[in-house]
């Protein structure tokens, strides 16, 4: 599409940065010709008016399950029925990163969608290929009302000012407990651990061995996974990149290796190491099957886990949701979660009139209605307000009151540059090196500093790269 993109894609393949969740649509609605009665007269009448054509695009997502089946099938077909003008065909494209890359050899042809969800970490990336029309264009040019829009949920996807996406599926992570447990160990389970020190504590009483010593129930459980640690250290109040996360001014060094995410990993190594820590690897979905086995009495995952965590456990036991943990009591004023997930940006390769249609059917998944549906089938936050007093968001919390947590800690949280999160255009690519960091640790190959000290040299190396080959700095 254009020279930064070009220099991109050669980027992308030397360094590897972007490595490696449908119904069918219905046919677009066929415009009926208007009725037209012969003149009395004998004169001619004048032609009938052309009706207005109907504009088709493309929305590629990237959800799978029930959610990429029935749910964005369903909240497109709702669009396509509210009005005449635009019918949007939902195109499921795999993964983020499929996603991605599909999007970069369609610009070759020009056969783009209008509008296309992506990963949180994508933001940056896609402001810099300039690939997108900014939807504060659209925002200013309606006048568009956001003072209902959860504020913290916008700012993670605005940069130099400017709202570059519209948020869409959206969580962050919370502490998942199985009350039973924390009643037979003793515990309360009306007041879960908060602190680091309170969840190593907790994890000590509740994990069980058998008669040779071997763990049969883990205190607690975490997956390797980056997002997590990026999470542990918002709540710690420590930035992941310099210049004030990137926000402030273009991001040049990773700065996630200081004391605040040293002791991030010497709290998880010292539960590792004194057998409380169950550790599944890098993949979520085993530490949720844990568990659900009562293989692990806590676990941290994403808010959007909890109406499938509810109806896969099936009241076997009762689960318990509590904020994130922090370091300290005083963290909880101080600090909070980054919102994750996805947005929806505009791609300016397509039609003046198809990125008209696209904005109208953003809108249109932001209306109250549209993101308590979401909320519901999804278990994602609604990013507006108001959503929450539609019947059916009500009727769901009521059913899901663990969902309140989640609620809760995200208004709790600050809107400051922490909790705004690092904004790198190489966040797979450091995500990843955080992972690998982590297992060193746990393995003994290297100490917490040192492992976050060699990860944060090659995220900076990266982060270099990707400015130089984006124009960005000299």
């Amino acid at each position: 599409m254009n020279k930064k993109l070009l220099i991109f894609l050669g980027v992308l393949i030397i360094s590897t940065m972007i490595l490696s969740a449908c119904k069918p649509a219905a046919e677009p609605p066929a415009v009926e010709e208007p009725a037209v009665e012969k003149p009395a007269a004998e004169v001619e009448a004048p032609p009938a008016p052309e009706p207005e054509e109907t504009v088709k695009i493309d929305f590629w997502h990237s959800m799978g399950g029930d959610l990429g089946g029935v749910a964005i099938p369903q909240m497109a077909d709702d669009f396509n029925a509210s009005q005449s003008k635009c019918f949007v065909e939902p195109i499921y494209q795999g993964s983020y990163d499929d996603a991605l890359n599909k999007l970069r050899a369609s610009l070759q042809t020009q056969d783009v969608p209008a509008v296309m969800q992506l990963y949180d970490i994508g933001t940056r990336l896609m402001v810099d290929l300039q690939m997108i029309t900014p939807v504060q264009e659209f925002i200013d040019k309606d006048n568009y009302d956001v003072s209902d829009l959860e504020p913290n949920v916008l700012a993670y996807y605005t940069v130099d000012g400017k709202q570059a996406s519209m948020p869409f599926n959206t969580s962050t992570p919370m502490l998942y407990y199985n009350k039973d447990m924390f009643r037979a160990a003793g515990l309360d389970p009306e007041k879960p651990p908060r602190t680091f020190e309170e969840v190593w504590e907790a994890a000590r009483v509740l994990t069980q061995k058998d008669a040779s010593g071997n763990v049969v129930v883990s205190g607690i459980s975490m997956s390797i996974y980056g997002w997590f640690f990026e999470q542990f250290l918002a709540v710690s109040g420590g930035y992941y990149a310099n210049n004030a996360n990137g926000r402030d001014a273009l991001a040049t060094e990773a700065t996630f290796n200081g004391p605040e995410g040293v002791a991030i990993l010497d709290w998880w190594k010292g539960m590792w190491d004194e057998g409380l820590m169950g550790n599944y690897g890098r993949v979520n979905a085993d530490v949720r099957t844990a568990f659900y086995a009562e293989q692990t009495a806590m676990f941290v995952d994403s808010t959007a886990v909890l109406r499938g965590a509810m109806d896969t456990v099936d009241g076997k036991f009762e689960i318990g949701t509590a904020y994130l943990p922090r370091p300290n009591e005083a963290a909880f004023d101080t600090s909070g979660t980054i919102i994750g997930g996805g947005s929806l940006w505009i791609i300016n390769a397509s039609t003046p009139a198809e990125q008209a249609c696209a904005w109208e059917f953003i809108k249109y998944q932001a209306s109250p209605e549209q993101q308590a549906y979401w909320h519901t089938m999804s278990g994602y936050f609604p990013i507006r307000d108001t959503a929450y007093d539609v019947p059916l968001a009500t009727e769901w919390r009521e059913q899901y009151p663990q969902f309140k947590t989640a609620v809760d800690q995200l208004h709790i949280a600050p809107n400051n540059r922490v909790t705004q999160g690092g904004l790198i255009g190489v966040f797979p690519t450091a995500r990843q090196t955080i992972e690998g960091a982590i297992e060193e640790v746990l393995a003994g190959v290297a100490t917490p500093q040192e492992a976050l000290d060699k990860a944060a040299k090659i995220v900076t190396d990266a982060i270099e790269e990707y400015n130089i080959s984006m124009g960005l700095t000299d």
